[in-house]
């Protein structure tokens, strides 16, 4: 870089069209007399662009992918903490049946895994560009083929079975892989947001000194890094639709869609890396209140124990009647707002078909979580496969 004038390139490089003219033209001034010649010999302005494109890709990647990697840990070490920790599961907002919060965490973690495989794979695939002026490597004659393998074996880049310089899937395919990374980790900020709420207060990002202080009320502790995570998701889907809209791209150079990359791209990086960095902390420094979290269960009277109660009384009295019996059960206990297990233990056809120790199994949210167990596991042992042996010891 302290070979370059920057400003100068910059300026230059309006005046031209690309960066690339001032570019060649300082590398020519550098390079000894007898090499000139050679400088820039069979390429175009866009090789250059965007095979360094491509470079800082794979560098961006490298970036994004170690704070994954951070946000990964984080929430594998949370999932097997909190394998048996009893929550609320929500759907359209309402209470569900229970769910621990050890599979919350396995579903950001399964989440962190999948953007890890997908990026890692996308960084590998990362291709030179290379093609001349109207993409035939004309000015390379016969020496086309052996020239581009070299310089993509010096540059650790893919040879592409033909240049790409208005196929730019190639790129679109990284951007919106990035902002969909960056929409997963606004999903796990948007959980932590949502348990934060005064009448869930579940979860908090964390107690850092003077972190998420309202203006105004003394009282307040507002998330931080769950907003910027959301809204810098919403800012690198934007700047991936530039590129998604320029792939209509004119004959073999385009006008303008190309040209637009040049500030998209960059802020689809900037803006996905803001989101994971964001989140990266938020999971690491994350404080979780576990009775709070069972308080939230009880609270609902134990009316997310109905299907459960369903299947217990199936056995005896068929899915159908069963589930008329609990419905029915379940419209007395919140007309006269009482506990499900009360009015449960009142019901005579309960009673009939249930002891009362079956009863309260039955109605117990512990004894009800299914699956979690081998979900929270298969999860953290995907994450630790994709780390190597030793990840997460």
């Amino acid at each position: 870089a302290d070979l370059f004038d920057i400003p100068a390139l910059e300026r230059e490089g309006a005046v031209a069209g690309t960066l690339a003219i001032p570019l060649v033209r300082r590398l020519t001034e550098l390079v000894p007399e007898e090499a000139r010649g050679w400088v820039h010999l069979g390429a175009t302005s866009q090789d250059v662009l965007d095979t360094a494109l491509m470079l800082q890709a794979r560098e961006g990647l490298d970036a994004i992918e170690e704070e994954l990697r951070g946000v990964g840990e984080a929430c594998a070490g949370l999932a097997q903490e909190h394998i048996a920790t009893v929550m609320p599961g929500r759907t359209l907002l309402q209470h569900a049946t229970p769910i621990t919060f050890g599979l919350k965490a396995a579903h950001w973690l399964g989440s962190a895994t999948r953007q890890l495989v997908h990026l890692g794979e996308l960084r590998e695939a990362l291709p030179l560009q290379l093609g001349g002026a109207a993409g035939t490597l004309a000015a390379l004659g016969a020496e086309a083929e052996g020239v581009t393998g070299r310089v993509a074996d010096e540059l650790g880049l893919i040879v592409p079975d033909l240049p790409w310089h208005t196929d730019r899937d190639v790129i679109a395919h990284v951007t919106g892989s990035l902002a969909i990374t960056a929409g997963a980790m606004a999903k796990i900020a948007s959980d932590v947001a949502l348990s934060m709420q005064t009448e869930v207060a579940e979860m908090t990002e964390g107690t850092a000194e003077d972190a998420g202080i309202s203006s105004t009320m003394p009282q307040k502790r507002n998330p931080v890094r769950a907003p910027a995570a959301i809204a810098a998701a919403r800012l690198t889907a934007g700047a991936a639709t530039v590129v998604l809209g320029g792939l209509t791209q004119e004959h073999e150079r385009g006008v303008g869609s190309w040209h637009a990359e040049w500030v998209a791209v960059p802020d689809v990086f900037r803006y996905s890396a803001g989101a994971v960095e964001h989140v990266r902390g938020i999971v690491e420094g994350i404080e979780v209140d576990r009775a709070r979290m069972r308080a939230n269960v009880d609270a609902g009277g134990g009316l997310s124990m109905a299907e459960a109660l369903v299947s217990a009384l199936t056995g005896s009295l068929g899915r159908t009647e069963a589930f008329r019996i609990v419905a029915r059960v379940c419209d007395r206990a919140v007309e006269e707002r009482i506990d499900l297990r009360e009015a449960a233990h009142e019901d005579d056809v309960i009673r009939g078909a249930l002891s009362p120790e079956e009863i309260d199994m039955a109605l117990e949210p512990s004894s009800y979580l299914g699956s979690t167990a081998r979900f929270v596991s298969g999860a953290v042992q995907r994450f630790h496969d994709l780390r190597g042996p030793g990840a997460g010891s």
